[in-house]
C-alpha cells in the first residue's frame, strides 16, 4: 500500500478532509478577515463604509473594463481594417459562403451548450440577486462607483 501512495499514476489518491470551524478557531486571521458571522456585509460596517467600499471598488472595475474595451475594440477594428485592405488589395480571397458556414455552425454549437448551461446560470442568477438583496448599500456604492470608473 506504501508503494501505492508514491506512485503518481495510481488511481488510489488519498485526500485529507478539513474541518473549516476547527480551522477558523486554530486561525485568528480568518475570523478577523471574514467575521465571526457569515451574514451580510450590512451587518459588519456602517452604510458609509460600504458605500465607499462599494464605491472604490466599482470604480477600480469600471476603469479596467473601459480600458480592457478600448484595446479590445482596436484590437479587433483594427485587424478587420487590415483584413478589409488585404482583401481589397488582392492579397487575400476571403470565402464569404464559408465563413457563412462556419458561423451557423457556431451558432448551433453556442446553442446547444447554452441549453445546457441553463440551469446553472438559474442558479447564479438566483444567488447573485440575493446577495444584490442583502447588501444593497454595498452594491449601489459599486455601480456608482463602476459608471465612475468607465467615465474616467
Amino acid at each position: 500500500n506504501a508503494n501505492r501512495r508514491d506512485d503518481p499514476d495510481s488511481e488510489d489518491e488519498v485526500y485529507e478532509v478539513v474541518d473549516l470551524t476547527e480551522y477558523a478557531r486554530r486561525h485568528q486571521w480568518w475570523s478577523r478577515v471574514f467575521g465571526n458571522n457569515s451574514g451580510p456585509i450590512a451587518e459588519k460596517y456602517s452604510v458609509a463604509t460600504q458605500i465607499m467600499m462599494g464605491g472604490v471598488t466599482g470604480w477600480c472595475a469600471g476603469y479596467v473594463f473601459q480600458r480592457v474595451g478600448k484595446i479590445a475594440a482596436t484590437a479587433i477594428g483594427g485587424g478587420f481594417l487590415l483584413l478589409q485592405i488585404a482583401n481589397h488589395s488582392g492579397y487575400v480571397q476571403v470565402d464569404w459562403k464559408k465563413v457563412e458556414k462556419d458561423v451557423n455552425k457556431a451558432k448551433k454549437h453556442l446553442k446547444k451548450k447554452a441549453n445546457k448551461a441553463a440551469p446553472e446560470i438559474h442558479t447564479f442568477i438566483e444567488e447573485a440577486t440575493d446577495f444584490i438583496k442583502r447588501n444593497i448599500v454595498l452594491t449601489s456604492g459599486f455601480v456608482g462607483g463602476f459608471f465612475l470608473g468607465l467615465a474616467s
